[in-house]
Order: C-alpha cells, then sequence, then structure tokens
C-alpha cells in the first residue's frame, strides 16, 4: 500500500524552489529589446558576392535540398590586346536560395572554389509565407555586409601563394620605379668622349643602327599582313606571327634608312639587307638580289673596276623536316624544356650554322 505524505508538503517544496531563484537574474532575454551574444561564425544566412560567381554550378550539385537556382547566359569578352582572340565567359543572371529549404548544412559554402558564399550571422529573415522565403541575388548581396572579416593567420603560418605574388609584384613595380633614368645629356657626354679619344680633326663616321635592336612588343604587326593571311585561310597564331614578322622587317628597314640619311652607297645597304635579313626568302621582291646590285654597282663605276664579290643570302636557307642541331636539343631537353621549344631552339640553331656556312663558302671563293 502507498504511502501518501501529509498535507501541505507538496506546497512547502514549490515555495522552496521559489525562494532559491528569487535572489538570482531571470534567465531569459527580453527580445528584440536585448540582443543575443552570438558567436562570430553564427550561421545565420548565405550571403552571395556575386562578382566572385563563376556560374560553374558546384553548389547547386551539391546541395542535398536542391535550394538552389541560377541562371545564367555567355557573352563574348574582346582579346586584351591586338591580335589576340576573343573567348567567352558565363555571365550570372539570377541567384537565389529558397531558405524553407535549406537545412543550413553549409556544403555549398565548403565547395565553391571561388569563395562567392559565405556564412552571415544574420538571423532575422522571417517572413509571413514560405514563398517569402525565396531570397532573390539582391537579397543575398545585401546580406554580405554583414559578413564578418575571416580570421588573421597563425604566428608563423605561411601565407598564400596569391598574396605572395601581389608582394613580389608591387616590390618589383617600385623597385623599376625607384630607379633613375639615364639622362639624354649623359649619352652625349659619353659620344663627345669618343670623339675627343679618336682625335677630334677627322668627321664621325655615321653608323647606321643594328637592325637586331628592334623589339616587338604586344600588339605590334602589320595588320595587312595579319587580314591577307587570315582570308588566305591560314590560323591564327602563324597570321599573327607572320604579321609581326613583317612589321619587324618594315621597322628594320626604316631605322637603316634614318641612319643612313640617304648618303650611304647602295651597294653597303643592300649587303646590310642581305646580311640581316634572317629568314626572309628571296622570293618575297624586297630587295634586289646580290648579282643584280653587283652589276649596278660595276656600271656606275664604267666597268673597269673588278666586280666585287657579293656574300650569299641568309634567307636562302630553307629548313627541312628533320634538321636541327641535334647537340642543342639534347641540352635543351637535359634542362628540362618542353620538346617543342627544344625541337624550335634546335631547327633555330641548324639554320644559323648554315648560314654562316654558306657565307664561309662564298667568301672563300
Amino acid at each position: 500500500m502507498a504511502t501518501t505524505s501529509p498535507p501541505g508538503v507538496g506546497l512547502l517544496k514549490g515555495l522552496g524552489v521559489t525562494i532559491k531563484h528569487l535572489g538570482r537574474r531571470p534567465a531569459t532575454q527580453m527580445y528584440p529589446k536585448e540582443r543575443p551574444d552570438l558567436a562570430p561564425r553564427t550561421r545565420g544566412v548565405i550571403a552571395l558576392m556575386d562578382e566572385n560567381c563563376t556560374v560553374c554550378m558546384l553548389c547547386a550539385r551539391e546541395c542535398p535540398d536542391w535550394c538552389i537556382y541560377i541562371d545564367s547566359h555567355k557573352e563574348t569578352v574582346p582579346p586584351a590586346k591586338e591580335g589576340g582572340r576573343a573567348r567567352t565567359r558565363n555571365v550570372l543572371d539570377r541567384f537565389a536560395i529558397d531558405f524553407s529549404l535549406c537545412m543550413y548544412c553549409g556544403i555549398c559554402v565548403e565547395v565553391c572554389p571561388f569563395d562567392a558564399l559565405w556564412w552571415s550571422p544574420e538571423f532575422e529573415y522571417t517572413e509571413y509565407g514560405l514563398d517569402a522565403l525565396l531570397h532573390e541575388m539582391g537579397r543575398l548581396r545585401e546580406w554580405m555586409d554583414t559578413v564578418p572579416p575571416p580570421p588573421g593567420l597563425d604566428d608563423g603560418a605561411v601565407p598564400p601563394a596569391e598574396v605572395v605574388d601581389a608582394i613580389e609584384s608591387a616590390e618589383k613595380a617600385l623597385a623599376a620605379a625607384a630607379q633613375p633614368a639615364v639622362p639624354a645629356a649623359e649619352a652625349g657626354a659619353g659620344a663627345d668622349a669618343a670623339d675627343g679619344a679618336a682625335g677630334g680633326d677627322a668627321p664621325a663616321a655615321k653608323v647606321a643602327p643594328k637592325k637586331a635592336d628592334v623589339h616587338v612588343e604586344g600588339g605590334q604587326m602589320d595588320q595587312a599582313t595579319y587580314d591577307q593571311l587570315i582570308a588566305e585561310g591560314k590560323s591564327e597564331r602563324m597570321a599573327r606571327a607572320k604579321a609581326k614578322a613583317a612589321w619587324v622587317r618594315a621597322e628594320k628597314q626604316r631605322i637603316l634608312d634614318e641612319g643612313s640619311g640617304g648618303d650611304a652607297p647602295a651597294e653597303d645597304v643592300t649587303a646590310d639587307a642581305s646580311t640581316e635579313a634572317g629568314a626572309e626568302p628571296a622570293a618575297d621582291g624586297e630587295a634586289e638580289s646580290g648579282d643584280d646590285a653587283t652589276d649596278a654597282a660595276d656600271d656606275a663605276a664604267g666597268g673597269d673596276a673588278p666586280a666585287a664579290k657579293v656574300a650569299p643570302k641568309k634567307a636562302d636557307v630553307h629548313v627541312e623536316g628533320g634538321q636541327m642541331d641535334q647537340a642543342t636539343y639534347d641540352q635543351l631537353i637535359a634542362e628540362g624544356k618542353s620538346e617543342r621549344m627544344a625541337r624550335a631552339k634546335a631547327k633555330a640553331a641548324w639554320v644559323r650554322a648554315e648560314k654562316q656556312r654558306i657565307l664561309d663558302e662564298g667568301g672563300g671563293e
């Protein structure tokens, strides 16, 4: 038989609990007048940095609730430099998250490779209907302003490679800007000193600038040659390379003409052009052949002077399929260069050696 407690004991127990908590502070927070003290990485809502989104669709594919909706279209981006290739990229049109389905697992934030999704500590986004919990790109972008900054690195931690590269690039730019340019007056003083060392009596010989001093920048090329080769069905890479080569030849000829000033003999210009022409074929018709230049010089002299021996053109060397300098190829492969680069440089070395051999044979006759 169960025993019963005397009457009034339960009342005394309840009064004891009340008296025990009478001197304590209340545990209830008067929200919204009192704001909760949340942790800095609280999972409140997912914010979107739409500038970083590349529409890779990883977040939508990995979402277990299928609550992410993305729409996009493709746009053609013009080339960064003249003669470059136009590219296409995805442009974000819509990015929406249905928070009535989201279970806040954070998988989309984890898998995003471009840091487009972040956790925001904001949690006050209740609505009167489920349809209003489908938040579009504009609303998600507003929450990005409430995302706290990422925590700093630990002491002795290695910074990311992107940060290191950016710091090195900035340091190189500052070092290049800090180096003073050589004044033109110093260059003139050096030329005067050279004239004084030569005696100063004889007039200074006018030396034409070297053709090898011409440097090709990113967008410098002969546009007419490029358009012609593209119209003929050549590949864009080949057309751009040949257009740059045509620009270099024209620039070399212009520098040579300015350096000679029209006073140098025609046979000197022809000889220099034949020596420095590089890989330009003789069939282009841009300069006279060595024999024609020699005949013209003989006619001008009256035909009595012996004909000057003109070296054969370097441009007459043609590269076949397997002709290359094997030693150069082996050396570059041993240095870790790619097979394509090694083969190209080995062919160039063979061409230089072949040109020199033809010049030696022509000079020894």
